[in-house]
Order: structure tokens, then sequence, then C-alpha cells
């Protein structure tokens, strides 16, 4: 189970990887789906070389275990109490991060330079963790915890020149989320290999072309930051990235839900409260500037 956000990981989406359950063997007599699933128990050795997983070889063995050799016992398989924890730490630490860097970070030049400056440490430390075999608590949390001095310092510019804004932004959040939520666990939402693999085709479009944006706005190409603009353009360019947001989300909930199902082994709930935490980041951002923008300038 890698994350799904746009930080992606090696182990990504593809036809033939069998990743997230998509290329799964149709369960037999009621049982769980076995053969591709990278967490199937069946009976074959699901960490045996070639067994059509992304733990063919296990990241947590020992060198002289892999290709072949015995492995050790499992020290746990992870569970949803698992995820929940985790995310809790990274969720609280990127609270707690946004709220001591508002109150000790006065709006000026110089906290806008240190939001900028967080915001690309938080980003690679998320390129770092993406491209691990194993998931490090440590680079998780540094990277809540620089997210949250990034989110604090630029709520709190929003909020000085919409008031209120974040407070909005949060409650949104949290609405657009329980959504996703709601209609991924009635099925209303089915994480496929063609939903991903499309889904996926239109974030990397929406990050491409938010990129050019940006470069052609800071050699003034463009006007009022082109697509990023405070008008109704801006505002639908804005729920197009909160749609991609809650597709990131689906995603999140299809590898939390197959690695409960399968039995990922436990430190990988470190990786479901990255990438949600990635997920929610991403929507609440894209929630200010939404509010920003149906706020006006009052």
């Amino acid at each position: 189970m890698r994350s799904s956000n746009p930080v992606f990981s090696r182990r990504g989406f593809s036809r033939d990887n069998g990743y997230a359950g998509f290329n799964a063997q149709q369960p037999q007599a009621g049982g769980p789906a076995v053969g591709t699933n990278p967490y199937a128990q069946g009976t074959a050795d699901p960490y045996a070389q070639g067994a059509g997983n992304p733990y063919a070889t296990n990241p947590y063995a020992p060198a002289d275990t892999q290709y072949g050799a015995p492995a050790p016992a499992r020290t746990g398989a992870m569970t949803m109490d698992d995820v929940v924890t985790r995310t809790a730490i990274t969720l609280g630490t990127v609270v707690i991060g946004a709220v001591l860097a508002w109150t000790l970070l006065p709006v000026s030049t110089t906290s806008y330079a240190l939001a900028v400056g967080a915001a690309l440490v938080a980003f690679v430390l998320a390129i770092v963790q993406s491209f691990k075999r194993t998931p490090s608590p440590a680079l998780i949390i540094g990277y809540a915890a620089f997210e949250g001095i990034f989110l604090g310092v630029i709520s709190e510019m929003f909020n000085a020149r919409w008031s209120g804004a974040p407070f909005q932004a949060v409650l949104g959040t949290m609405a657009v989320s329980g959504a996703t939520l709601f209609m991924y666990k009635q099925r209303w939402i089915r994480v496929t290999a063609r939903y991903a693999r499309i889904g996926m085709t239109i974030a990397i479009a929406f990050v491409v072309v938010m990129a050019v944006n940006l470069l052609l706005s800071v050699f003034g190409a463009v006007d009022d930051g082109g697509l990023r603009s405070f008008g109704p353009l801006g505002a639908i360019v804005g729920i197009l990235a909160i749609l991609i947001g809650c597709f990131f989300l689906t995603l999140d909930f299809k590898q939390i839900e197959d690695g409960v199902a399968y039995g990922a082994p436990r430190e990988e709930s470190w990786l479901a409260a990255f990438g949600l935490t990635m997920s929610l980041v991403w929507i609440y951002l894209e929630m200010l500037r939404l509010v920003a923008i149906f706020s006006g300038d009052d």
C-alpha cells in the first residue's frame, strides 16, 4: 500500500502490478481475492518473489531473508485502529504547527517567506518518503510539522483579508471529506483500475497545467494569476481541484480497506496516515481559495 497523492510512489497504479487489489482474481466460495492482490493470504506465500504483489521481497525483513529465504515471523498486521491512531498523530502535528505559526508569526513579508520555505521542506520530505521502501515516522511527522507551519501562515493571511475564511474552509473540508467517505462506503464510488488510471491522468494533467500557469504568472505572461485568479475562472479551477482531492481520498480509502482486509504490515498504517494527510491538506488549501473567491473583496 503506497501513497496515492500528488507525490507519486514507486509502487503506483498500473495495469499489471496488482496494486490495491485492482487486478485480483475473483474470490472463491465467498473468500477474499487471492493471487495478484498484494495482501492476499492464499496458498502461496504473499511475500514470495514473483507472487504478483509489491511485497514480493519483504521490505521489513533482514537482507539475508530476501529472495526466497525463510522470512521471519511478521510483527503484526495493520488494523483500522492503527490507521486512526497514526492519522490522529499526523493531523494533530499539522494542527499544532498551524496554531503555533498563526500565533507566533504575524502577517508580514518575513512570515510569507517562512511559509514558502516550510512548504518546500515539507515537499522534499514528502518526496523522500514516497521513494522509500518502508515508511519513516520521522519523515512523515516532519512533513506534517512543516506543512502545519505553511498552513498556519497562509490561513492567517487569508483571514486578514477574508475574515473567517479559514474556519469556513475547515468546515468545507470536513463536509467534502465526509461526503466522499459516505459515497465510498455506500459503493457509489468504486475504485477500479480504470477509475484510477483516468483519475491519475486528469490529476497529472492538472498539476502540469497549474505549474505552467504559475511560471507564466511569475514572468508576467498572464494577468491576475491566470487560471488561479480570484474570479469565475479561478472558481471553476478550484472546484476541479477539490474534486481531484476527493479522488485522492477514494484511493486512500481503498488502500486502507485492502491493507486491513489482507493483513498489510502494521508499519503501513503510517503510509495510510501520510496519504490521508496529504489529501486533506490539498482539499483544505483549495477550499480556502474557493471561500475567498466567493467572499469577494469584503
